[in-house]
């Protein structure tokens, strides 16, 4: 649906972010053009945490098995003392998955094998990303954005209805807008580099942290997936480290006091001070901001990529669903969602820093990202008098069920796909109109599905005739009864479903 214009979206920034953003356009049919400056992928592995939340998204995109079959679970690590004993010890709080919620654990996935499966991803569906080719301004009215792009020894310009800066923490879109970026450079720096290295054992992760002094410490792991190993290690302000092979190797001979410990060669090294820093507003006119173009976090808790996935994921359907027709004010709700998610994980990544320091970091259920919800947007509608276990906004669990046909199945693969869905609990068979863009299902025992083993009901707590709208994002939009579609009608106008009533048989 172009007209006009050369494509609805235009992102800027092949990123985790940008690349998740054009998988979802992608599968929605909306076109797009994905730019980035540099000539060639990220190659290093700067974030590498995957969080459970993280993996149902990729789940629903198609790329979750490829991601865990490329990567692995985080190992054990062991912490070494002042006298040469040490202790292994898990570095995150270990779960079991449940029928709610099955993926329990970060994975461990470099961020250059993410971004290369999400590529792939994107091949499958159509698309590709422009590289060496380079934003240089734009302008926006009431009706699109006109960008100028150049690449080699041409510029172009392009008309598009939607801007997005998906470009990192120096981005060129928010400075161009003069959005605000307020935060800190936290006093932290620190050096990261992915390196071929001989004299540790792949079956941990190490951690030297020789008096309790953090100029003495560093990591080096194993990354999953790959034959390399991760060193990082934070450094004083005025510290020079030469990230070479040789220079590595010096380097890590200081801070553990060992001298077989040697570094081979560097594939990818970044020296860097620690910013946290939260943009002052999204969106500006037809133009959004995702990922570390409108947030940068510490290192600490493995929350930047994942933040950036969720913010592409939260602004694709409804990009989509105003391109198709719903009402503008639709895509007010991206930046009232997720810029208090932000805010909130800058926090606790900053409180994961501050427990580095002191060398008591543990990551526990906090920072897996499942309890994340928008109870307080204006998305989020009760319309119930009994109350269910989770309100609207909250997050959709998973839930085993049998088929009317006898397989069985998960409430996951009934939402998995660009629609919203409506679950009927116990409801009349003829309380509901199909229409396109909508799946309904009907839960109970004269339903398409049983809750044979009780799972849907642990997870939802309804009652008879009771309602669940769940967004594309899997997030519940509405809770309400039988007795009250009237108002079901004007909630689904405004997320754009309205103009498909007509059809609905």
């Amino acid at each position: 649906m172009t007209n006009d214009f050369a494509a609805d979206v235009l992102i800027c920034g092949a990123g985790a972010a940008g690349l998740s953003l054009a998988i979802d356009l992608a599968r929605r049919g909306i076109s797009f053009r994905l730019v980035d400056r540099v000539e060639a992928p990220f190659r290093g592995s700067r974030g590498k945490g995957i969080q459970p939340r993280t993996q149902e998204i990729f789940e629903d995109l198609g790329v979750l098995d490829k991601a865990v079959a490329a990567g692995g679970l985080y190992p054990r690590q062991r912490t070494y003392q002042d006298d040469g004993r040490y202790v292994d010890a898990d570095m995150g709080e270990i779960i079991q998955p449940t029928p709610a919620e099955p993926y329990h654990l970060a994975l461990m996935v470099p961020q250059f094998v993410t971004e290369q499966i999400l590529r792939s991803r994107l091949a499958e569906l159509g698309g590709r990303v422009e590289f060496g080719r380079e934003l240089k301004g734009f302008e926006q009215d009431q009706g699109g954005v006109t960008a100028r792009i150049a690449g080699g020894d041409c510029e172009e310009i392009v008309r598009v209805r939607w801007l997005i800066g998906a470009d990192g923490g120096k981005s060129f879109v928010r400075r161009f807008l003069g959005t605000g970026f307020p935060g800190s450079t936290l006093d932290a720096r620190a050096v990261v580099a992915d390196v071929e290295l001989s004299g540790l054992s792949r079956e941990v992760a190490h951690r030297f942290a020789r008096s309790g002094d953090m100029r003495l410490q560093v990591w080096i792991g194993p990354l999953a997936g790959t034959d390399l190993f991760q060193i990082q290690a934070p450094v004083a302000r005025d510290e020079d480290v030469e990230l070479t092979a040789e220079g590595l190797t010096r380097f890590v001979s200081e801070r553990t006091g060992l001298s077989d410990i040697i570094v081979h060669a560097v594939h990818w090294a970044s020296d860097y001070e620690m910013n946290a820093r939260l943009a002052d507003g999204y969106r500006t006119g037809r133009t959004f901001l995702i990922g570390d173009a409108a947030h940068v976090h510490p290192p600490t808790g493995g929350q930047g990529l994942n933040t950036s996935v969720q913010d592409a994921y939260n602004l694709g359907w409804k990009l989509s669903a105003v391109v198709r027709g719903a009402p503008d004010h639709l895509l007010d709700s991206y930046e009232a969602e997720r810029r208090p998610v932000a805010a909130a994980m800058l926090g606790l990544a900053n409180r994961l820093l501050d427990a580095q320091k002191q060398g008591e970091m543990r990551r526990g259920r906090d920072v897996r990202q499942l309890d994340i919800g928008y109870p307080e947007s204006e998305l989020s509608l009760n319309f119930t008098a009994s109350q269910g276990a989770l309100p609207a906004g909250a997050r959709a669990p998973d839930a085993p069920m049998r088929g009317a046909g006898g397989q069985v199945t998960r409430l996951f693969e009934l939402l998995k796909g660009p629609h919203w869905t409506l679950l009927a609990y116990e409801a009349s068979r003829a309380t509901f109109k199909s229409c396109p863009g909508l799946h309904i299902h009907r839960v109970g025992k004269d339903g398409e599905f049983h809750d044979e083993w009780q799972h849907f009901k642990d997870a939802y707590s309804l009652m008879p005739g009771d309602c669940l709208l769940i967004r594309p994002d899997g997030y519940i939009g509405a809770v309400f009864d039988t007795d009250r579609t009237d108002e079901i009608d004007g909630y689904l106008a405004n997320v754009g479903l309205s103009s498909f009533q007509e059809d609905c048989q």
